[in-house]
């Protein structure tokens, strides 16, 4: 089976295909960025079996996500000969809210109902939306399928998931946590279990998705009972822009005493806090760098992103009983050896440890760090959040498409 994956940004478009068999192979690839700018960037990648990629970019302008999908219809076009030989399109949409628990058909009231949740994911929603729009455009005949990132922590409890707030905010507003990095949270899981060489069931497992976005899940028994972003992708650890966990009363404080309004500490909060707020720069690689010319802030901002994620680490190893196994991934999880070192540090208190001295693979493969005498598994795993996609849109299609439902 044949499924093209979409990711549409608020200013990018990524798309992978993917044939869904026993090997999973990559077949074409490529993302626009900078659309609407007058030197928007298009790359594609033709991937072969030898491990060979052949590139083709340009930078000229795309105007809009329509004319970036169809520029990318256009060279699957002339690469397969026709879109027909596509089983599915499964697009990444950000915000399911509590409507969305699984993998959706999309039809006029699917659509609708991720347009209603927009104010609860203002800047991912309408772009998710729009490669939606841009596929019914130029392949109707083709089944689109929503993997929603939200949808992985559904499992959540009550007690986990809802916030000590009148109960009429939950009732009339759906004022709860929703959890984000789904999708890349499930795909390292499932990747561990089958390293482990043991059922997802039998594990408690924390996976760390650390990026400019960061997030921690902690998964018990298969099912993801707790998560650190909140209602808005906001809450939780230190980020690249976004502050992470801070006191509710300094929205409160800031607009009494300041010039700044509400929707000025917004954008601040979420586009000049965290990593950025603290030593100017929101790459943590700038960050190394500055700390070791000897930036005080910068080496403050280390040890802060540093230790919330341990804190975050402490609580769900109460939470879940225990630790089989920690996850490392994403950009900073994936490749920075430092940041996993001054964690598992920590770690050893709760019986785990990692070899002192390693190095980065240049691989694509999973990587065990754990000490030998580690009493938790400490991996990295490379996340593949489209080849998620792939998957749960090849499972949910099966061999006909499914009828279009509500997807409640």
């Amino acid at each position: 089976m044949r499924v093209l994956v979409i990711n549409c940004g608020s200013s990018s478009i990524k798309f992978s295909l993917y044939e869904i068999a026993a090997d999973e192979t990559l077949l074409l690839s490529g993302r626009i960025e900078r659309i609407g700018e007058p030197e928007s960037f298009t790359l594609f990648r033709e991937h072969s079996t030898t491990g060979k990629t052949a590139e083709a970019h340009q930078t000229t302008a795309v105007n809009d996500h329509t004319a970036g999908m169809k520029r990318i219809v256009d060279y699957l076009r002339a690469k397969l000969g026709s879109m027909q030989s596509l089983q599915a399109v499964g697009h990444r949409v950000v915000h399911g809210g509590e409507s969305f628990q699984a993998p959706t058909l999309i039809n006029s009231e699917v659509m609708e109902s991720i347009r209603s949740m927009v104010p609860l994911a203002p800047l991912h929603n309408p772009a998710n939306l729009i490669g939606i729009e841009a596929i019914t455009q130029l392949c109707p005949q083709l089944p689109q399928v929503v993997v929603f990132d939200t949808a992985f922590f559904h499992s959540l409890p009550p007690h986990a998931y809802r916030y000590a707030v009148p109960e009429v905010w939950y009732e009339d507003h759906k004022v709860r946590r929703y959890g984000f990095h789904g999708i890349s949270h499930q795909f390292v899981a499932n990747a561990a279990a089958d390293h482990l060489q043991k059922a997802l069931h039998e594990l408690r497992i924390i996976t760390l998705h650390l990026g400019n976005g960061a997030s921690a899940a902690a998964i018990r028994n298969g099912v993801c009972i707790d998560t650190s972003m909140g209602m808005t992708p906001l809450e939780g650890l230190v980020m690249g822009t976004r502050c992470g966990d801070i006191d509710p009363s300094l929205t409160f404080y800031l607009a009494r005493n300041s010039d700044m309004g509400l929707n000025k500490i917004e954008t601040l909060f979420n586009q000049s806090s965290g990593l950025k707020g603290i030593c100017g720069v929101n790459d943590m690689r700038e960050v190394h760098r500055l700390a070791n010319e000897g930036n005080v802030q910068a080496q403050l901002a280390i040890d802060m992103f540093c230790y919330r994620i341990c804190k975050y680490i402490g609580a769900y190893y109460v939470a879940l009983g225990g630790l089989d196994a920690l996850i490392f991934s994403a950009g900073i999880g994936e490749n920075d050896s430092l940041i996993q070192q001054i964690i598992c540090n920590k770690l050893a208190v709760l019986g785990g440890s990692i070899k002192q001295q390693h190095t980065q693979s240049n691989t694509t493969g999973i990587m065990d760090i754990s000490a030998n005498n580690s009493k938790v598994k400490v991996l990295v795993i490379p996340t593949n959040e489209e080849l998620e996609i792939a998957r749960q849109t090849a499972a949910f299609i099966g061999p006909q498409p499914r009828r279009p439902s509500a997807g409640k």
